[in-house]
C-alpha cells in the first residue's frame, strides 16, 4: 500500500517540483503574476518550487481549481531564493526545502506516482489555512 508523503524527505532524484491543479506540458513555462495558487485573488510576484514530494503534495492539493491536482518536475531559469513564508517563520532553516523566484520555472516533466495526504491532514490543514490571522493579505510574504 502507497505511503503518504513524508516531511522534509528530499526526493531520490534531487529534481524540485511545483505542485498546482494547471494542466502543463513539458517545456511550458510557469510564470509570476498568474493567480495565485491558493485563490486569494492576487496575482502570484513569484513561482514556488520545492524538493520535498510532500511539499509539493500539498502545494496540488490545495491549489484553487478544478481538476485532479499534479506535481510538476521543473527547473529554474533563474535565481531561487528560500521562501519566507515557512523557511524561519515556520520552520527554522528550510527543511522544507521550499523556494521562490520571480523567474520562469520550465517543466521537464511530471511526477504522477505520488500520493496524497490522508483526509483528515488534508481537512486539518484546510481548517488551518482558513484561520482569520492567515485571511489578512499581509501574512503572505509574496
Amino acid at each position: 500500500m502507497a505511503q503518504e508523503p513524508t516531511p522534509f524527505e528530499v526526493h531520490e532524484s534531487g529534481a524540485l517540483f511545483h505542485g498546482t491543479k494547471a494542466d502543463l506540458f513539458p517545456d511550458d513555462l510557469v510564470v509570476p503574476g498568474r493567480s495565485s495558487n491558493f485563490g486569494d485573488g492576487r496575482a502570484a510576484n513569484h513561482v514556488y518550487v520545492t524538493a520535498t514530494v510532500d511539499a509539493a503534495t500539498w502545494g496540488a492539493e490545495l491549489a484553487v481549481g478544478e481538476g485532479r491536482g499534479r506535481i510538476y518536475i521543473v527547473e529554474p531559469t533563474g535565481a531561487l531564493e528560500d521562501d519566507p513564508n515557512l523557511t524561519d517563520k515556520k520552520f527554522p532553516g528550510n527543511p522544507t526545502r521550499s523556494y521562490r523566484t520571480r523567474e520562469p520555472v520550465r517543466v521537464i516533466g511530471e511526477l504522477t506516482d505520488w500520493v496524497g495526504h490522508s483526509p483528515e491532514k488534508l481537512r486539518a490543514m484546510r481548517e488551518h489555512l482558513a484561520a482569520p490571522e492567515l485571511q489578512d493579505p499581509d501574512a503572505i510574504d509574496d
